[in-house]
Protein backbone atom coordinates (compact mmCIF):
# COMPACT_ATOMS: atom_id res chain seq x y z
CA UNK A 1 0.00 0.00 0.00
CA UNK A 2 2.15 3.20 -1.42
CA UNK A 3 5.14 1.54 -0.28
CA UNK A 4 4.77 2.07 3.34
CA UNK A 5 5.61 -0.34 5.52
CA UNK A 6 2.25 -2.28 7.78
CA UNK A 7 4.44 -1.39 11.14
CA UNK A 8 5.18 2.37 10.35
CA UNK A 9 0.78 2.71 9.58
CA UNK A 10 0.22 0.70 12.95
CA UNK A 11 2.61 3.25 14.45
CA UNK A 12 0.32 6.53 13.11
CA UNK A 13 -2.97 4.52 14.02
CA UNK A 14 -1.06 4.09 17.35
CA UNK A 15 -0.14 7.67 17.65
CA UNK A 16 -3.41 9.61 16.60
CA UNK A 17 -5.24 7.14 18.60
CA UNK A 18 -2.83 8.59 21.64
CA UNK A 19 -3.12 12.02 20.53
CA UNK A 20 -7.33 11.30 20.52
CA UNK A 21 -6.77 9.66 24.29
CA UNK A 22 -5.00 12.61 25.50
CA UNK A 23 -7.51 15.46 24.25
CA UNK A 24 -10.42 13.43 25.83
CA UNK A 25 -9.00 12.85 29.12
CA UNK A 26 -8.02 16.59 29.33
CA UNK A 27 -11.84 16.98 28.73
CA UNK A 28 -12.93 14.89 31.50
CA UNK A 29 -9.84 16.16 33.91
CA UNK A 30 -11.08 19.79 33.33
CA UNK A 31 -14.76 18.93 33.65
CA UNK A 32 -14.16 17.07 36.75
CA UNK A 33 -11.66 20.10 37.83
CA UNK A 34 -15.06 22.87 37.23
CA UNK A 35 -17.42 20.85 39.24
CA UNK A 36 -15.30 20.33 42.22
CA UNK A 37 -14.54 24.26 42.17
CA UNK A 38 -17.98 25.01 41.75
CA UNK A 39 -19.04 22.67 44.81
CA UNK A 40 -16.45 24.50 46.79
CA UNK A 41 -17.51 27.56 45.68
CA UNK A 42 -20.93 26.59 47.20
CA UNK A 43 -19.40 25.49 49.99
CA UNK A 44 -17.82 28.75 51.07
CA UNK A 45 -21.12 30.26 50.03
CA UNK A 46 -22.66 28.72 52.39
CA UNK A 47 -20.55 29.31 55.08
CA UNK A 48 -20.58 33.14 54.68
CA UNK A 49 -24.35 32.88 54.66
CA UNK A 50 -24.10 30.70 57.90
CA UNK A 51 -21.30 33.38 59.73
CA UNK A 52 -23.73 36.31 58.51
CA UNK A 53 -26.75 34.75 60.41
CA UNK A 54 -25.14 34.27 63.37
CA UNK A 55 -23.61 37.49 63.38
CA UNK A 56 -26.88 38.96 63.38
CA UNK A 57 -28.68 37.05 65.86
CA UNK A 58 -25.90 38.31 67.80
CA UNK A 59 -26.02 41.97 67.62
CA UNK A 60 -29.81 41.43 68.70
Amino acid sequence: MFGIPLWVLACMCLLVFSGIMTVRTMRQEQTKEEKFIEREGQMYMHRMEEERKRRQSSAE
